[in-house]
Formats: C-alpha cells, sequence, structure tokens
C-alpha cells in the first residue's frame, strides 16, 4: 500500500513573515520532488489555513485562497506557527484572537500533531497554553516575551532549533528551514535531507547544544555540483561497490582530481566518505535489531570484519556487536 503523505497545514495570518513559511514549504516541495526522482511517493502534502481567506504578507504581496482553519486535522500531521512584524505579538491582532480559540483544541502528540514554530509562532502557541510544560526556543528579540506569556515554559536561548517531543521551535526566519531539513531527514532519510539541503544552497546547522551532524550531512556544506553528485551517489548506494575510479567516473574527472575536490571543498577523502556512511547505515541497522552480518552487508562492507576495523579506526564507542538493540 502507497503510504498517504503527511498533511503539513502552515497557519497563515495578516503579515506572516513570508520566509517563515515560504522556506520551509520549499524544502517539503524539493523533498518530494528528491522523492518522485527516486520512484518513491511524495511524503508531504502542503496546505495553508487560516481565520482569513485572503490576507497581505509581511512584504504586502496579497495571499488568496487560504483554506479555512480545518474542524479536525488529520492524524498524523504538522502544524506550523509563524512569526509577523513588530516588537510583540498583539493577541488581539486581525484574525488572532479565532486562531488562538482554535489553537486550544488541538493538542500536539507524538506519532499524531507534530507543532512547529517558527520565530515568533512560538508566542502565538504561547498564547493559546501549547507550551506549558515544554522546552522551546523563538527569536531572540521574541525570548522575554515568549518567557512572560508562558511562564511554565523553559525557553531556550541561543539556539537554532528546539526539539520537545511532539512541539519544534525555531528561533526565526532562515532556521525554519534547519528544522525543517531536520523533519524531512527523520521522515525521507538524511541524503534525501541533504539534497534539499543542496539544491537550496543552505549551509547545514545545529544549535551548540545539538547532537553532531550525521554523516550523510556532514562535508556537504560547499557549493561543487560534481562533488554533490558523487555524495548523493553514494549516499543512496553505499551497498554498492565503489572504488575511488567509480566515484571519479559520476564526477567525471580523474581519480587524482576527485581527492584534490574531496578535500578542498569537503576536508575528507573519497573513501573516508564512503566509510562514514557506510559506518552510519551498518550502525542504524544495528539499532533496528540486524546481526553484524547483516547490517555489514547492508552498509556494502565485504565483511563483518571490515565492519569492526572500521568502527575501531573512527573510535566509536564499544563494538557492533553490543551496539545491537
Amino acid at each position: 500500500m502507497t503510504p498517504t503523505p503527511i498533511p503539513v497545514f502552515f497557519v497563515l495570518l495578516p503579515g506572516s513573515l513570508i520566509l517563515d513559511w515560504a522556506g520551509p514549504a520549499e524544502a517539503l516541495r524539493i523533498a518530494n520532488r528528491c522523492l518522485r526522482a527516486q520512484g518513491q511517493p511524495e511524503a508531504f502534502e502542503l496546505r495553508f489555513v487560516g481565520p482569513l481567506a485572503e490576507t497581505a504578507s509581511s512584504v504586502g504581496a496579497t495571499i488568496s485562497g487560504i483554506e479555512a482553519l480545518p474542524t479536525a486535522l488529520p492524524r498524523p500531521s504538522w502544524l506550523v506557527l509563524l512569526g509577523q512584524p513588530g516588537d510583540t505579538i498583539d493577541p488581539l491582532g486581525p484574525g488572532v484572537p479565532e486562531l488562538l480559540h482554535w489553537l486550544r483544541g488541538q493538542r500536539p502528540q507524538a506519532g499524531q500533531l507534530q507543532l512547529l514554530t517558527v520565530c515568533a509562532g512560538a508566542v502565538l502557541a504561547a498564547h493559546a497554553g501549547l507550551l506549558d510544560g515544554r522546552h522551546a526556543t523563538t527569536h531572540h528579540h521574541h525570548l522575554e516575551e515568549l518567557q512572560a506569556v508562558a511562564p511554565r515554559c523553559e525557553v531556550v536561548a541561543n539556539r537554532v532549533f528546539v526539539l520537545d517531543g511532539a512541539v519544534s521551535s525555531s528561533a526565526g526566519v532562515t532556521t525554519g528551514i534547519d528544522l525543517f531539513l531536520h523533519h524531512i531527514a527523520a521522515v525521507c532519510g538524511p541524503a534525501v535531507a541533504a539534497q534539499v539541503a543542496q539544491s537550496m544552497v543552505v549551509a547545514l546547522r545545529r544549535g551548540p547544544a545539538d547532537p553532531e551532524l550525521s554523516p550523510f550531512l556532514r562535508h556537504r556544506n560547499h557549493l561543487h555540483a560534481a562533488l554533490h553528485r558523487v555524495q548523493d551517489a553514494v549516499s543512496s548506494a553505499p551497498q554498492n561497490d565503489w572504488t575511488l575510479p567509480g566515484m571519479a567516473a559520476v564526477a567525471c574527472t580523474s581519480p587524482r582530481h576527485l581527492s584534490r575536490v574531496f578535500a578542498a571543498h569537503a576536508g575528507i577523502t573519497p573513501l573516508q566518505y564512503l566509510r562514514d556512511i557506510r559506518l552510519a547505515v551498518a550502525e542504524a541497522a544495528l539499532h533496528a535489531g540486524r546481526n553484524v552480518t547483516q547490517s555489514a552487508a547492508l552498509a556494502g562492507f565485504a565483511s563483518d570484519t571490515q565492519l569492526r576495523r572500521a568502527w575501531r579506526q573512527q573510535g566509536k564507542r564499544g563494538t557492533p556487536s553490543t551496539t545491537r538493540h
């Protein structure tokens, strides 16, 4: 059975900051395009809803055809709240009371309803009581406002985005794209997220306390098209019998030149990159319950011994056997 795309509801109010919703929406659109190119079904259905059928955006352009706030949100779905111009969020502004009344009937729940806020969208969520007992962030201009509106929320500063179960919040504007890339990786896999970031020419980032970037996302903050082709190919099929000449053929260059390009733009050798990707695939397989032999084969290692050797060389904790869940 073909999986049903996740409905993503962007809530538009008068003055909603265009980059807060257009950037994440484009990331989802490009993710769908990448999936179609791989022969897979689209993962996201974009919906634009609000209390008003037509409104002006933050830059004055009129947005029409906005759907009414749905009586009930399908499960699972994502709900996205956005920032507005101004020093504070006016809870009595045009359309806001109607939105807050509707929001109070929503309850974020893992696997059912994911709430994502961009910039001061977190303040709207706070006015609706959706951040009580949560950790959240917002644009630095709104941090004190967020804490005042939601005193039972643990407001986190100096972070690109914050994850707390079914609630995700980002600091504002372009960090909304970072947040959506994280969720795209969770749904579609890190290789698709990396392709989206490359297409959008976005540098993948994390806040100071966020976990280390996945190997699928590291070494991708460059603009070298041929190198991205190689990284896409290796990430999509790490189990293939990759060699340096084979990777160079994808880049349409010589092995020697590819090695120079990798060093200059990715800070790693082609074979080191291949090893890191294979280790990530093997580790994911181990966590999913596969045994060491199965995980090694899925990742493209020639044997259990080769997997264990690469594991030690990278200095990973424990052994493949102890990692298995």
